[in-house]
């Protein structure tokens, strides 16, 4: 069986791993967790989201955010922008890369961001030609590939038309987004065959949520058929504040510890990666949901 070479992981705890916290993050906090996230090897990370303060409060302060990180070379630090306005914050921010979402359900694109799908993107096209403009990347994502709050079952070929308009329309790389985490291996091999069809495998990321323990089998689903670029989250933290009971997103340090199991090149340090983790439980003041970060935590790194 032939699995890449190596992988791209694209480590999202920063934004979407703290939005749905219930409790305010200092910015201290957050800085300290993408400094440290870098230190571990990590070279693509979501550090925040210009989105209204007033619908996710827990991304205020995403301009400071920026301002204090201690920016390391070949490192990415990606922005979520919803529009215009949070486009023109990121980049007077110093943000690298700049990511906008769609739906795969037209309930959920209703429920999330009051519009339709095809209104969502029509909402981003300012964004991508700002970004085009100056040659700056901008990556898509796709929410409910495989199910939905409130639809349910989402069809394949819905997740690959709406990908295919994103990558059509300039987003160099579309994460396809198990938002509530029902997708199971058959389902994530549907997904991926259909829009894989449209748009280059290399091009093509999965961004999987644990709700019913799943990611791990999902992403070496993926990996089978030759996906090579996977969105986690530090500790496994995250959700989404518009789908109830969608637990957090895959765990970094779970990741890693498949793909070194594999012997594919990720780059990243784990003992550092657990020192990490560690750092934002604290804050938090919770147990890491890694499987691999609680195994590992007393072997791998003494000081943490």
């Amino acid at each position: 069986m032939k699995f890449p070479s190596a992988v791209k992981i694209v480590e999202v705890g920063p934004r979407d791993g703290l939005q749905n916290e219930k409790q305010p993050i200092s910015v201290e906090a957050k800085v300290a967790l993408i400094n440290t996230l870098a230190d571990a090897g990590l070279r693509n990370i979501e550090a925040g989201s210009f989105v209204n303060p007033k619908w996710v409060p827990q991304m205020a302060g995403s301009e400071e955010v920026f301002q204090n990180i201690a920016r390391k070379a070949g490192v990415s630090y990606a922005a979520l922008t919803p529009n215009m306005m949070g486009f023109e914050r990121a980049m007077a921010a110093g943000a690298t890369e700049v990511a906008i979402f769609a739906a795969a359900s037209e309930a959920f694109s209703q429920k999330n961001i009051n519009c339709s799908i095809a209104e969502s993107i029509e909402r981003f096209a300012p964004i991508l030609q700002a970004a085009q403009a100056q040659n700056l990347p901008v990556r898509g994502y796709v929410s409910c590939i495989a199910g939905c709050p409130y639809e349910g079952e989402i069809s394949a070929s819905k997740v690959a038309e709406v990908s295919d308009i994103l990558f059509q329309a300039g987003c160099y790389e579309v994460s396809l987004g198990d938002t509530i985490g029902t997708g199971t291996p058959a389902i994530i091999e549907r997904v991926v065959d259909l829009t894989s069809k449209k748009i280059p495998m290399s091009q093509l990321a999965l961004h999987a949520h644990d709700t019913y323990g799943q990611a791990i089998a999902n992403i070496y689903r993926a990996l089978q058929m030759g996906m090579s670029v996977f969105d986690s989250s530090i500790a496994g933290l995250g959700g989404c504040p518009y789908a109830k009971g969608a637990s957090g997103n895959v765990a970094t340090e779970d990741v890693v510890y498949l793909l070194s199991g594999l012997g594919i090149q990720h780059g990243i340090d784990l003992p550092k990666l657990l020192h990490a983790a560690q750092g934002i439980c604290t804050v938090l003041g919770r147990e890491t949901h890694s499987k691999a970060g609680r195994a590992l935590a007393g072997t791998l790194c003494v000081d943490i």
